[in-house]
C-alpha cells in the first residue's frame, strides 16, 4: 500500500484513543492529592490543629512563591565572596538558598506626590514610591475630605485591566469605598496600568505583552528560577502597605485589603503574607482548585503556585490563614470561577472560625453576575469594612463618575519604564538572578556538580511515575515516497502510550558483517510528532538515504496524544491547552519537561525491546526546544547519544527568549532546574 505524506500525518490508529490520556494521567493525580488535602483539614478539630496548619500552610506558600525579592543579593560577587565556600558540600543547594532568600532591609520607598487632584468630597494624590530599587510602583490615593484624624483605610488592588488603578471601571468601585469614609491606596500591578514593561519603544508601545501575557513571559523565567513570578505581586503590596502605614491620615490598625480577579489573587496572598492586614474583601477569585481544574480553566502566571496540590492546599487554606479575622468573600455565579466550588470551599471554611471563637466574622456575598466587580458587591464590602474596621465618619457626596484616566498618571507619558530612566523589571531581575545562580553553580567542583545535578534530575524525572510493562503494538502501513513505514505503540508509563512511525532506511551495504539486516537507528523529536512530517521531509529521506532507519517519536501530548484544544487557543501557546496541563503538573511539584524526559529515556528501553537496530549506533536528534529533552535524558543515561546535528538549548536562552516567542515554551519550563544546572556547563 502507498500513502503520502499528508495521508501519513494524519493518519488515525484506531487501535487506541490516546487524545485525553495526557489529560487523564494529570488530572488523576491531582484528584488523589485534593482529596488528601480534604482529609488532611477534616482531621483539624481543635483550635491548635488550625493554628499548626496556619503555620504549615505559610510556611509552604512561600516556599512556593521563592520567599521574598531581597535588593541585598543583587551583586553576584558578594554571594561568591561570603557563600562560595559553603556551597561545596552535599548541602549546596539549602545553603544558597539561604543565601539567595535571606531577608534584608528594604530598599527606602523613596515615595513622592506627582499631582493632586480636588473635587467635590474628595482629595486624590497620584503617588510613585519604590517597593524594590528601580522599581516604581503608580498609585492613587483617594482622601474623603470629611474624616477622622486617623483613617481607617483600604488597599486596592487591580485585577487584568489594562489601565489598572485609573481603569474607569475600578475608578467606580474604589468610590464606593470612599463614599462610605474609607480612604483608599489604588496601585498598578506589573504589566498593567503605567507598569508595562515592553512600552520603551514607541513602536511597539506595549501591544507585545501586558497583563496576563506579560506576567506569563516573566512567570515562565521565575520558574526556571525555582521561583514565583507572584513574590513581586505580593511584595509590591506589602510595600504599598508600608506607605499607608507611614501617611498620617491613616490608622495602621485598621486596614483592609480588597480587589478582584488578579486583584482578588493579590488580596488572597495579603491574607496569607501580611499580618498587618485587619480585614479583607477578595472577589471573583476564592473557589476550589479541583473544580476549576475540571471546569477546564487556565490561570495567570502569578496564580500558579508550585507544588502547593501536591501538599494538600487549597483556597479552603487561604482562607484558614486569616481565621478568624473578618473576611467577606464576593463572588459572581456566573463567573468562569465555578460558583459552586466558591460556596464549597467558604462552607467547608466556616467551622475554622469557630474553632478560633470567631463564628460570625466569615461572609460570603454573591451577585447574578460574569466576572466582575459589581456595584452590588462594592457596596457590600464598604458596608463590611465600615462595620469591621469601624469607621465613624461617612462621606456620601463623593461621585461614583470616573475623571479622565490621564488625570491619574503618576509619569509624565503614562509609563514608568519610558519615562524613568533608572526603571528595572522583573525581567532584569530574573537576569541577576541567572548570573547569581550561575556563580553559585560554578563555585561547585565538576565531579561533585555533576553528581549532584544527576541526583536532583533523577528524582525530577521519576518521581510520581508508575512504571510498567512496554506492551508494545506494531501496525505496517505500506511505502511513503519509497520508504516502508510502519507505526508503533509502546506504554511509557500506565496510563501514558507513547507511539513513532520507524521509517526504515535503505539498505545500501553498510550494515555491519556481524549484524546482518541490522541498520543504525536515529530517533527524532520535534514539535508536532507524526503529525508535522512535510516539514522534515527531507532530513528524513537524506538520513534513510544514508543507510539509516528514522524513528519519529510521539511524546506525551505530541501528535496523535495531543489533547483536545480548549478555547480555539493553539494547544502550544500560552493559555492553551498544554499550557493548562503544565500548570496542573506544577501544581503537583512536576513538570511537562520532566514527563516527557521520562518518555524519552523510557523510548530506549522501548527501541531495545525491540531489537531491530544496530545497538551500538542509535542516535537522537531534535529540532527546536524540544532538544531540552534529550539532553537532559543524556545527563541521566550515557547510553543516549546525541546527533552531531542537533542544536543544543540552554534554560538560559529561553529567560532570555523576547515576549512574544511563546511557541512550545510552557511544555519545557522546569521549575528550579538553573538552582543545579545549565545545559552545557
Amino acid at each position: 500500500m502507498k500513502m503520502k505524506i499528508d495521508e501519513l500525518e494524519q493518519y488515525c490508529c484506531t487501535l487506541y484513543d490516546t487524545r485525553d490520556q495526557l489529560k487523564q494521567y494529570v488530572f488523576s493525580r491531582a484528584d488523589e492529592a485534593f482529596a488528601a488535602g480534604d482529609r488532611a483539614r477534616d482531621r483539624l478539630i481543635t483550635r491548635e490543629d488550625v493554628l499548626r496548619r496556619q503555620q504549615e500552610f505559610r510556611k509552604a506558600f512561600f516556599q512556593a512563591l521563592g520567599g521574598w525579592p531581597d535588593d541585598d543579593v543583587r551583586t553576584d560577587s558578594r554571594i561568591r565572596a561570603e557563600y562560595g565556600q559553603k556551597v561545596l558540600h552535599n548541602n549546596y543547594e539549602t545553603k544558597c538558598e539561604d543565601a539567595i532568600r535571606r531577608t534584608g532591609e528594604d530598599c527606602p520607598l523613596n515615595a513622592r506626590t506627582i499631582g493632586m487632584i480636588r473635587e467635590s468630597g474628595l482629595t486624590i494624590e497620584n503617588i510613585v514610591f519604590e517597593a524594590r530599587r528601580g522599581h516604581y510602583v503608580t498609585g492613587n490615593l483617594y482622601l474623603p475630605q470629611v474624616r477622622e484624624q486617623r483613617s481607617a483605610a483600604i488597599l486596592f488592588l487591580c485585577g487584568h485591566e489594562k489601565e489598572g488603578k485609573h481603569s474607569p471601571y475600578y475608578q467606580r468601585v474604589i468610590r464606593h469605598f470612599v463614599r462610605a469614609g474609607l480612604v483608599v491606596f489604588a496601585i498598578d500591578p506589573p504589566g498593567q496600568g503605567e507598569r508595562l514593561s515592553f512600552c520603551g519603544h514607541p513602536e511597539r508601545d506595549g501591544e507585545v505583552a501586558w497583563g496576563t501575557q506579560e506576567h506569563q513571559h516573566y512567570g515562565v523565567q521565575c520558574h526556571f528560577l525555582g521561583e514565583s513570578v507572584a513574590r513581586y505581586f505580593l511584595h509590591d503590596a506589602a510595600r504599598a502597605l508600608d506607605y499607608l502605614c507611614a501617611r498620617p491620615e491613616v490608622d495602621p490598625s485598621r486596614i483592609g485589603v480588597t480587589g478582584n480577579s488578579g486583584g482578588g489573587t493579590q488580596t488572597a496572598m495579603m491574607m496569607v503574607g501580611d499580618d498587618r492586614i485587619a480585614a479583607a474583601a477578595p472577589a471573583t477569585f476564592i473557589m476550589n482548585r479541583q473544580q476549576y481544574m475540571h471546569a477546564g480553566g487556565v490561570q495567570d502566571a502569578e496564580q500558579v503556585w508550585p507544588g502547593l496540590t501536591a501538599l494538600g492546599y487549597d483556597h479552603e487554606d487561604l482562607l484558614l490563614a486569616f481565621a478568624p479575622k473578618p473576611l467577606l468573600i464576593l463572588a459572581a455565579e456566573y463567573d468562569f470561577f465555578p460558583i459552586e466550588a466558591t460556596r464549597r470551599t467558604v462552607e467547608r471554611s466556616m467551622r475554622y472560625w469557630k474553632l478560633l471563637g470567631e463564628p460570625d466574622l466569615l461572609q460570603l456575598v454573591t451577585d447574578t453576575s460574569t466576572h466582575h466587580y459589581t456595584d452590588r458587591m462594592a457596596n457590600e464590602a464598604a458596608a463590611f469594612f465600615v462595620r469591621h474596621l469601624q469607621v465613624k465618619v461617612a462621606q456620601s457626596d463623593v461621585r461614583l463618575e470616573a475623571i479622565s484616566p490621564k488625570k491619574l498618571w503618576c509619569s509624565a507619558t503614562g509609563q514608568v519604564h519610558r519615562d524613568m530612566k533608572d526603571a528595572r523589571t522583573i525581567g532584569d531581575e530574573n537576569a541577576d538572578r541567572c548570573e547569581q545562580w550561575r556563580h553559585i553553580r560554578a563555585a561547585r567542583p565538576q565531579k561533585l556538580a555533576r553528581n549532584q545535578a544527576r541526583e536532583w534530575l533523577s528524582s525530577q524525572v521519576y518521581s510520581g511515575r508508575r512504571p510498567c510493562d512496554w506492551n508494545p503494538r506494531v501496525v505496517e502501513l505500506g511505502k511513503v515516497e519509497g520508504l516502508r513505514v510502519d507505526y508503533r505503540l509502546w506504554w511509557s508509563q500506565e496510563g501514558i502510550m507513547n507511539s513513532a512511525y520507524v521509517f526504515h532506511g535503505v539498505n545500501n551495504g553498510t550494515q555491519k558483517e556481524e549484524h546482518p539486516g541490522k541498520l543504525p537507528l536515529t530517533v527524532a523529536i520535534w514539535q508536532g510528532g507524526t503529525r508535522k512530517l512535510q516539514k522534515h521531509w527531507p532530513w528524513i529521506a537524506q538520513t534513510c538515504g544514508k543507510g539509516r532507519s528514522v524513528l519519529v517519536v510521539n511524546l506525551s501530548g505530541m501528535g496523535p496524544h495531543e489533547p483536545y484544544p480548549i478555547y480555539g487557543k493553539p494547544p502550544y501557546s500560552f493559555f492553551g491547552v498544554l499550557h493548562k496541563l503544565t500548570d496542573d503538573l506544577i501544581w503537583l511539584g512536576d513538570s511537562l519537561a520532566a514527563l516527557r524526559t521520562y518518555d524519552v529515556l523510557r523510548c530506549v528501553g522501548a527501541i531495545a525491546h525491540f531489537g531491530e537496530w544496530l545497538s551500538e549506533d542509535i542516535r537522537f536528534h531534535a529540532e527546536g526546544r524540544e532538544a531540552i529533552y534529550i539532553q537532559l535524558a543524556a545527563l541521566l543515561d550515557d547510553s543516549i547519544r546525541i546527533s552531531s546535528e542537533m542544536r543544543p538549548i540552554s534554560f538560559k536562552d529561553l529567560i532570555t527568549a523576547p515576549p512574544g516567542d511563546e511557541n512550545e515554551l510552557m511544555s519545557v519550563v522546569w521549575p528550579g532546574i538553573l538552582r543545579v544546572l545549565d545545559i552545557g556547563e
